[in-house]
């Protein structure tokens, strides 16, 4: 009996222990997000007080409203949400096409040319800067969405994301179907799509939400206020007279919280994903 008291204590006391160890971890994680967002409500001359005080002596609540009126945000908005909104519906489609036929379908040299294909997945981004530049600038897509929009939306992570998430699919889902009749197309569209909805998901979130915070491509390809996204229009607020700490915090608080409503709405959708993955492996 007192053996299992003292375990039951010790087993408390680590729970507690434990608990507290995750919030100071989750309160490490938040103290950004808590300064961002207090940095909104104060004037920018107190932004950079020395020493920084946790909280505001004065409260500015107009920021958001001045931030949003000082710059054409909603335009700013619309071109980020076309411009990541594309670049996610070409990703998700051509990688499903791509992921489908190196997972299942059998053609000579397929072995060294997906091989070739994720070799692309260690060369930075940087060093593509200057050749998409040329071809784009050369095709006449500067300050367009379409030259935002093109070199970004082929990637071959996706294709590998989505491949590894088909391989754990049962083979004998795919064979009943084209037993019956089915074509290849059919088979993808009616069976597999469906049942990896929960990778395509996180592939979207992942994707919608790199693009929403691109800054390099669209500072090199847009030099114009019309075709500008979200990151562009941020540094907008550094001009001559200096930078406008407290509009530039509260643009990046509203930026975020298309990419935060998208991962809650996906959340249920990724973590199926999970258990149905473990549950693939198993069989």
């Amino acid at each position: 009996m007192k053996t299992s008291r003292r375990r039951k204590r010790v087993h408390r006391i680590m729970t507690v222990v434990s608990y507290c160890g995750l919030t100071l971890v989750a309160l490490a994680f938040l103290f950004p997000f808590f300064w961002m967002i207090t940095n909104t409500i104060r004037p920018n001359a107190e932004v950079l007080a020395v020493p920084p005080r946790l909280l505001p002596e004065e409260y500015a609540w107009d920021t958001f409203a001045k931030a949003w009126n000082e710059l054409p945000f909603g335009r700013f908005f619309i071109n980020s949400f076309v411009v990541a909104g594309s670049v996610t519906v070409i990703t998700v489609l051509v990688s499903t096409l791509s992921a489908y036929a190196f997972a299942r379908l059998r053609f000579p040299g397929r072995g060294g040319l997906l091989t070739t294909y994720l070799a692309t997945l260690m060369i930075p981004q940087v060093m593509l800067v200057i050749p998409l530049f040329l071809i784009v600038s050369r095709a006449g897509l500067t300050n367009t969405y379409l030259g935002m929009i093109l070199p970004m939306a082929f990637s071959s992570f996706g294709a590998f994301l989505l491949r590894q998430f088909f391989l754990s699919i049962p083979k004998e889902l795919e064979e009943a179907a084209l037993i019956d009749g089915a074509s290849r197309l059919r088979v993808l569209v009616s069976i597999i799509v469906p049942v990896s909805l929960p990778a395509i998901g996180l592939l979207s979130l992942f994707t919608f939400i790199g693009q929403w915070n691109n800054f390099l491509w669209p500072l090199i390809v847009v030099d114009d206020t019309a075709h500008a996204t979200l990151p562009l229009g941020l540094t907008m607020f550094q001009t001559q007279q200096g930078t406008a700490w407290n509009f530039i915090m509260a643009g990046a608080t509203l930026s975020m919280i298309p990419g935060i409503i998208l991962a809650i709405g996906l959340q249920q959708l990724i973590y199926r994903g999970i258990a149905m993955s473990s549950g693939f492996g198993g069989r």
